[in-house]
């Protein structure tokens, strides 16, 4: 009987030993190896991928890796987070790892900077997940504008807008442009390439064209600070009962009205002489004969 139960626990001795070097045996080495785009912007989508080294080997038995859905990580309805794989099997290209991408969602109050997130793993028969922390890198580096219209002449039909970037980045390349549309008929060309503008400056556009009372749809491009060519479209509300009978235009119509009044004067008296001249060379013929 004695015996018996030393063998037992003889036994027991010796797969617990085994079992305690199979798994001081496996050695997994998690590294994030991308972030895309970098730095991430809050509320778009981001991708990333985690490499886990060490699973060709078999002592790591079932692997279990799980990025943690937590700020400023957002999950898709049918995104899984977890990956398995059996250690010993290679990968197609004969590498000994795993690689596990992500395409996740960042919360739109993402603040700028470094921020952390989690994952989490186990291996061989554990129960208890082994949890590691890296960090990501978030910029807000969209911007906002404000357009309005600043003046409207019916006379030159020239609109002038004015376009405001009320982001905290500068941007660059910054273009408008007035797409067709039911409410206004542009003249000439519809984009109007403005150039650089800071944060918290503004700028404007002209453009000659005919608006209607209502809605005018505009359309922004420029390139933020991560060279990303980026679009946004704004409506404008034009109301051109603002726009008349201003006392600047008054002036400009007087002047008008003034100058083609000389000019038809000084029409007149030339004809007059013109008209006199030649009455005279005829009198002047006749008395001759």
């Amino acid at each position: 009987m004695k015996r018996g139960i030393l063998l037992a626990l003889l036994l027991l001795s010796s797969l617990f030993l085994v079992a305690t070097v199979n798994a001081a045996g496996c050695n997994l080495d998690i590294s994030l190896i991308n972030q895309n785009p970098y730095p991430a912007i809050p509320g778009d989508y981001i991708k990333i991928v985690f490499q886990i080294d060490g699973v060709g080997n078999p002592e790591c038995g079932n692997v279990e890796f799980e990025l943690l859905e937590q700020y400023p990580l957002i999950f898709d309805p049918n995104e899984n987070p977890i990956v398995k794989i059996t250690a010993g099997t290679y990968h197609k290209d004969f590498n000994s790892f795993l690689i596990a991408p992500y395409k996740v969602r960042i919360d739109k109050d993402a603040l700028n900077g470094e921020t952390p997130i989690e994952v989490r793993y186990k291996y061989k028969s554990q129960t208890i997940y082994l949890q590691e922390e890296f960090n990501i890198n978030i910029e807000d580096s969209r911007a906002d504008f404000e357009v309005y219209v600043k003046n409207y002449n019916p006379l030159t039909k020239e609109l002038i807008l004015e376009i405001l970037n009320t982001a905290k980045s500068d941007v660059e390349a910054l273009t408008i442009e007035i797409p067709q549309q039911e409410n206004i008929e542009i003249k000439g060309a519809k984009t109007n390439i403005v150039g650089d503008l800071d944060s918290n400056d503004y700028t404007t556009a002209s453009f000659e064209a005919i608006p209607k009372k209502g809605e005018i749809q505009v359309k922004i491009s420029y390139t933020d600070t991560i060279n990303t060519r980026r679009v946004l479209e704004k409506t404008v509300l034009f109301e051109p009962e603002y726009f008349q009978d201003r006392n600047g235009e008054t002036k400009k119509v007087s002047i008008w009205l003034y100058l083609f009044l000389i000019l038809s004067i000084v029409n007149i008296v030339r004809y007059y002489l013109r008209r006199r001249k030649k009455k005279r060379k005829l009198r002047e013929k006749r008395a001759k004969h």
